[in-house]
């Protein structure tokens, strides 16, 4: 039985829209199982989207719609134009490699207001895994990109994935995207998940090293946001003031992902294109059959995998003392890295919670 906080909210704080499955980079370390193929959203699902969106943007200072992964940007400006028109009152956030950025899609970032997020690695060396479908490095394109995104003066987010987090990177890290003039910086430790089966078992402290170094670079100039660093401080100040538990939310956040097809999947947008014997294809309904809001209000069980996850999430929070920090275990890292919803510790709560807490404590006393 879920008795945590209060289940799933009905309305989400943002949504992840799927515009097409292909990517045009084939990156070694992606959880895409589809991005070879392309498989594009027809406007009529955008349509059916809207109509649950709209309200909530109306209601709302600031509501998202997030276009994320294949590469968004294949899906051509025309298309991508015809899908963002339903919505009204919304922000719109695109998530791209930025090898296909240049003067055309920064004029149509700045027509359709779109908030633009970068995939890059770090320096040239650092991008090893980001690869074109023929094998070749990525990464001047990536650049080019970024160039063209700065000559027009479009400020830019940056998502920066680390596959061996140590001592002696962060700061490297971190100077790199000081120079490269993004306004936010997330990091994502490698993740074992969806077709990536790769390990991510780093070990305790060369993680906490990675984090403790991470924030004492951003202490020495803290000219850009880094995601991690802030949950952090605001999760320590909070302890600090005795309001550590007003920092979660009531209720989770389902952060529905709508594939390209208008198949609707829940809390861990990763699930989107896999197939399990026991969970179907973990998809909670479809909005051309069912309105989302509709979908939402029987979130908690609207799809086979979800009270096990529930429970899962329940167990985290009676037997771990970093919930308050956490709020539990990512779905589809449970998944992945167990097999099944109602595990709890993974190797990313220990790689980009754990560790991450640790490592900022750990700066906090050197210091």
């Amino acid at each position: 039985m879920w008795t945590g906080m209060h289940g799933i909210a009905p309305i989400p704080g943002y949504v992840v829209i799927q515009p097409t499955t292909l990517c045009n980079l084939d990156c070694t370390y992606c959880y895409l199982p589809h991005r070879a193929l392309d498989r594009r959203m027809p406007v009529e699902v955008a349509r059916a989207v809207a109509e649950s969106v709209n309200p909530w943007a109306a209601a709302d200072t600031r509501f998202s719609v997030v276009w994320h992964g294949g590469e968004p940007l294949v899906a051509g400006r025309a298309h991508l134009a015809e899908l963002m028109a339903p919505f009204v009152g919304v922000e719109h956030h695109i998530q791209t490699n930025a090898t296909l950025v240049d003067d055309a899609w920064c004029e149509f970032f700045r027509t359709h207001d779109v908030r633009v997020s970068i995939s890059v690695d770090g320096p040239a060396e650092r991008n090893a895994a980001r690869v074109t479908r023929g094998g070749a490095p990525a990464y001047e394109r990536i650049r080019r990109g970024v160039d063209a995104l700065r000559r027009h003066g479009i400020g830019f987010s940056a998502l920066c994935v680390v596959s061996a987090p140590r001592a002696g990177l962060a700061r490297e890290l971190y100077g790199y995207f000081l120079d490269l003039g993004c306004d936010v910086l997330g990091i994502n430790i490698e993740e074992q998940e969806g077709v990536n089966s790769r390990s991510n078992d780093f070990g305790a402290d060369p993680v906490r090293a990675f984090w403790a170094e991470l924030v004492e670079a951003w202490r020495a100039e803290p000219r850009i946001h880094v995601r991690e660093i802030e949950w952090t401080l605001r999760y320590v100040e909070a302890v600090l003031a005795a309001s550590a538990d007003e920092l979660l939310p009531r209720a989770l956040d389902p952060i529905p992902t709508i594939a390209n097809d208008g198949r609707v999947f829940l809390l861990s947008p990763e699930l989107a294109g896999f197939t399990d014997p026991r969970y179907s294809d973990f998809s909670s309904g479809n909005v051309l059959t069912t309105p989302l809001h509709e979908i939402l209000g029987a979130a908690a069980e609207s799809a086979v995998w979800v009270p096990e996850y529930l429970a899962g999430i329940e167990a985290c929070r009676e037997s771990c003392p970093y919930f308050g920090f956490c709020g539990g275990a990512h779905a589809a890292n449970r998944y992945f890295e167990h097999g099944r919803f109602d595990g709890t510790e993974t190797n990313h709560c220990r790689n980009s919670k754990i560790h991450l807490l640790e490592g900022v404590l750990d700066h906090a006393r050197a210091h």
